[in-house]
């Protein structure tokens, strides 16, 4: 896999994740109790061998690089193997990152340095499991200039992705942005082909065409918008890659740049069959640990098996401590403190939260160092949360890191 080389991008502003992104980049927002969005991306570049990577950021990065350089420093420097985090630069002018194509451009310098055969570019805040050997695989198989990797989705959905209308060959022959009418799958009406932002491209394409596309007067530099398009005038030859199993089903992916998204992401994780393994052996995803002590569950100072602590379908990180509360159908980020006669449902709660005795949340995602007061009320009454707190359009309330309660 010496051929390939692979760029990440993690520069976006994550603006409809406020306020989760208001202090980080939304690749680095923590989801899943121990992990950043990020580590499910980078996990599938070395689950897949892809062991040269630059990583493009740009917005509140600080935590990410931190992150990255905390957790990722695996690679062997020797080997001509890394992970590397370019900022933007302002080296081509003096714009920063216009676009996902514009980021690439502003970097041509580092394909050039390394003259790979192939480039791939991935999103940095997706939520999925992919071999990229096999859509590498197809890519040279179909001789393909660039290969774009999609999902099928019901039709209904289309007005929330990039679709890409096909042959029934899989070659492209169309790109529509969140159309409101759009071209379904050759002999599957009810279906669309979304964008999963994942291009494979043969490396002197995409030089070729980045160069087009900078010069080109009213384009906003955005693959899918522009490049993708101009492509297909220019008779490359452009091909779909479909993200299914061996049995022709769509694999899990989610693309978590709502709030709303977020929210279900992680309640998919806890679900009693969940349509994501976090525990799958053969395809770990990889993270920083901090040193946490084990999870501790204890009853309520009072006594009583009543007020013994209790969890039930969620999932809980290290250095928690539950003294007679309950926790059910959430998600615990490390260290987090529930008191006793507390009640916690379908929540999620990042790293350092204390949650007060007899308080009760549900239906909400509490970030970092946040402190609960006794017998506070969060989810139960949405008309006044939101004078304190965010609230999604489906009820969701968010509140923000080391808010003051």
């Amino acid at each position: 896999m010496r051929e390939i080389l692979t760029f990440i991008m993690a520069g976006g502003k994550g603006e409809r994740l406020d306020p989760l992104t208001r202090d980080r980049a939304k690749p680095a927002v923590p989801f899943g109790g121990i992990y950043r969005i990020i580590d499910f991306t980078l996990s599938n570049c070395i689950n897949s061998g892809l062991r040269r990577i630059y990583v493009l950021i740009q917005y509140k990065s600080f935590s990410l690089q931190k992150h990255i350089l905390s957790g990722w420093d695996i690679f062997s420097n020797q080997l001509g193997e890394f992970i590397d985090v370019i900022p933007a630069q302002q080296r081509i002018g003096s714009d920063w990152y216009k676009g996902t194509a514009d980021a690439i451009f502003q970097n041509i310098y580092a394909i050039r340095d390394i003259d790979p055969q192939m480039v791939l570019i991935l999103a940095g805040d997706h939520i999925y499991k992919m071999d990229y050997r096999k859509m590498i695989e197809f890519h040279n198989t179909n001789d393909a200039d660039v290969t774009v990797a999609c999902i099928e989705m019901p039709k209904e959905t289309a007005v929330n992705f990039g679709v890409i209308e096909v042959d029934p060959d899989k070659r492209v022959r169309g790109f529509q942005e969140k159309p409101s009418d759009p071209k379904t799958i050759p002999g599957s009406p009810g279906k669309i082909f979304a964008s999963m932002g994942i291009y494979l491209f043969k490396t002197s394409v995409l030089v070729d065409e980045l160069e087009s596309d900078a010069h080109a007067p009213f384009s906003e530099h955005d693959f899918g918008k522009n490049v993708i398009p101009q492509m297909l005038k220019n008779n490359r030859r452009v091909y779909v890659y479909n993200f299914v199993d061996d049995n022709n089903v769509s694999k899990y992916w989610r693309d978590i740049g709502t709030r709303d998204a977020y929210y279900q992401a992680n309640m998919d994780l806890v679900r009693p069959n969940p349509p994501f393994n976090l525990y799958d052996k053969q395809w770990p995803v990889r993270t920083y640990h901090e040193q946490y002590p084990p999870i501790s569950v204890l009853s309520s100072p009072t006594g009583g098996d009543a007020e013994s602590g209790a969890i039930k379908d969620s999932i809980i990180s290290g250095g928690c401590v539950i003294r007679g509360g309950k926790v059910c159908r959430s998600v615990l980020s490390s260290a987090v403190k529930i008191e006793p006669q507390a009640v916690i449902s379908d929540s999620i709660l990042m790293e350092g939260v204390v949650v007060g005795e007899g308080a009760q949340i549900k239906n909400a995602i509490v970030d970092k160092q946040v402190v609960i007061p006794p017998h506070a009320r969060i989810g139960y009454d949405l008309d006044s949360d939101r004078k304190k707190f965010a609230v999604t359009t489906s009820g969701i309330v968010i509140v923000a890191k080391k808010a003051s309660l």
